[in-house]
C-alpha cells in the first residue's frame, strides 16, 4: 500500500474534512484539544472536501472548518512553508470567524468560541521546547484569564514530535505519527488496523482509492509547495532582505521576477527588499509581456 502525504494541505483535507471522516475529526479534535477525554461528542464539517480541479493554486490554502455540537467552531490547517504573515493570517482567519458569526441585529451573546488549530512543517516558537501551544488571552502581569474564553490559537510543530513508532503512548502520537510518517509506511501499523478510526483514515490516505484527477490535482499541489520551498531557499542563499547594500537592486529585481508566480507580494518584498510598489509594477510588466494578454 502506498499513503499519500497527509503533511500536504490538499491531502489533509481529504483525511480530515471529507464527509465521510466525521469520526475521524472528532477522535483527532478530541486527542489534541482535549487529550482524548471523550469531550467531543459530535460535530459538522462545514466546508467538506469535494475532490476539486485546482488550477492556479499559489493564492490558495485548504482548511478544514468544523462545528463542535456545542457550538464551538474550529478552524484546521496544515501549514508547510514558513512564510511571511503567517502568524498574522492565523490571528486574522481567527477573528474574522469570531466576528462574522453576528448579524445585523444579533445579540453578543449569540458568539461562539473560536479555536484556531494549526500544524506546522516548521519550528514557529524556538525557545519552547514543547510541541503542543496554545495561546488564550490573559492579562499579561498576572496572567489572569479575560472573562470570555472565546478566542484560543492552538499549534502543533511536528519538527519538535520525535517519537519512534514502538514509542507512541497514547491517540494523539499516533494521530501525529500518521502526519509525519504515512507516506513512509507500506502497511498499516500492528494493532492500529484494530482502532476504527485509524484504520479509516489510513482508508482515505490509501492512493488506491483516490480518483485519477484527485492524484493529478494532489501532484500539482506538491509540486507547487516544491516550487514555493524552493523558492523561498533560492531567496535566502542569494542573501536578499530589507536593507541590504545599493548596487544589488538589478540582482533583487531578477530574484523577484522568478517569485512571481510561486510567491505572494509580501514575502517577495521581505525576501528581496523590494517595495510592494515595484513587486506589482513587475507583475504589470510580466502580464504585458505575455502573449494574448495585456491587448
Amino acid at each position: 500500500m502506498r499513503f499519500i502525504n497527509p503533511k500536504t494541505d490538499f491531502a489533509f483535507k481529504r483525511i480530515f474534512g471529507s464527509e465521510q471522516s466525521r469520526e475521524v475529526l472528532i477522535d483527532f479534535l478530541d486527542a489534541v484539544l482535549y487529550g482524548s477525554r471523550g469531550i467531543i461528542a459530535d460535530l459538522e464539517i462545514l466546508n467538506p472536501w469535494v475532490a476539486p480541479r485546482i488550477r492556479g493554486m499559489k493564492d490558495t490554502y485548504l482548511d478544514v472548518r468544523a462545528r463542535l455540537s456545542e457550538g464551538r467552531n474550529v478552524i484546521i490547517e496544515m501549514q508547510i512553508l514558513n512564510v511571511e504573515g503567517f502568524e498574522k493570517r492565523i490571528l486574522y482567519n481567527a477573528a474574522k470567524t469570531y466576528s462574522s458569526q453576528l448579524r445585523s441585529g444579533a445579540d453578543y451573546l449569540d458568539l461562539h468560541p473560536v479555536i484556531a488549530l494549526t500544524l506546522t512543517d516548521f519550528v514557529m516558537f524556538e525557545s519552547y521546547p514543547r510541541y503542543l501551544s496554545r495561546f488564550v488571552l490573559r492579562e499579561r502581569d498576572y496572567l489572569m484569564d479575560y472573562p470570555a474564553e472565546d478566542l484560543e490559537l492552538v499549534f502543533v510543530e511536528l519538527p519538535k514530535f520525535e517519537k519512534p513508532l514502538e514509542a507512541l503512548e497514547g491517540r494523539l502520537e499516533q494521530w501525529l505519527y500518521f502526519i509525519k510518517h504515512a507516506p513512509d509506511l507500506t502497511m498499516i501499523p500492528p494493532n492500529w488496523a484494530a482502532v476504527p478510526v485509524l484504520r479509516q483514515a489510513f482508508e482515505l490516505a490509501n492512493r488506491v482509492n483516490l480518483e485519477p484527477e484527485e492524484l493529478e490535482d494532489l501532484e500539482r499541489r506538491e509540486i507547487f509547495i516544491a516550487d514555493q520551498r524552493n523558492a523561498l531557499l533560492k531567496a535566502e542563499k542569494t542573501g536578499f532582505s530589507q536593507g541590504h547594500a545599493e548596487g544589488r537592486k538589478e540582482q533583487a529585481l531578477d530574484i523577484a521576477r522568478a517569485l512571481l508566480d510561486v510567491l505572494d507580494l509580501d514575502t517577495i518584498a521581505a525576501k528581496t527588499g523590494l517595495s510592494i510598489d515595484e513587486l506589482q509594477q513587475l507583475r504589470n510588466e510580466a502580464a504585458l509581456s505575455k502573449p494574448g494578454e495585456g491587448n
